[in-house]
């Protein structure tokens, strides 16, 4: 799969995560699915109701408000994106195992360098992972 993300939603991303250190930033992200692209067409930002600097877990009522969001614009639910604030930008073990829809994308933006760094993953449903195509576009 291959994954579009307007750079500005990037930027935007990376300040929200910034502000909410050490505890991990987490949302969803919807848009539209065509000829093996996911375009997303915005970033949610939910709360981590666990208010962890190791996992995440996003709020139900937000989540629903979410969805019924995208369905209104037509779009799809592309699936979700968290911050490491310390470590790097790949599923953690507890990522791996929470990961239940293997249609999503899973981005990871890690803070713990200078340089923030932003991958999208795939997890199938034998928990194998693998990195997807990432696009920044303007």
């Amino acid at each position: 799969m291959y994954i579009r993300l307007r750079h500005a939603d990037y930027e935007a991303m990376i300040a929200h995560a910034r502000q909410q250190v050490p505890v991990e930033d987490c949302g969803l992200i919807g848009g539209t699915i065509q000829n093996g692209t996911k375009s997303i067409e915005k970033v949610f930002y939910l709360t981590n109701m666990d208010n962890s600097p190791e996992h995440f877990s996003l709020d139900p009522q937000e989540q629903f408000a979410v969805v019924r969001e995208l369905r209104s614009k037509g779009w799809s639910l592309l699936g979700n994106w968290h911050s490491h604030p310390a470590s790097p930008s790949r599923p953690s073990e507890e990522d791996k195992r929470l990961a239940f829809d293997p249609s999503a994308s899973y981005l990871i933006l890690s803070l713990a360098a200078d340089e923030p760094v932003l991958h999208s993953f795939h997890v199938a449903k034998d928990k194998t992972v693998t990195k997807e195509a990432l696009e920044l576009t303007e």
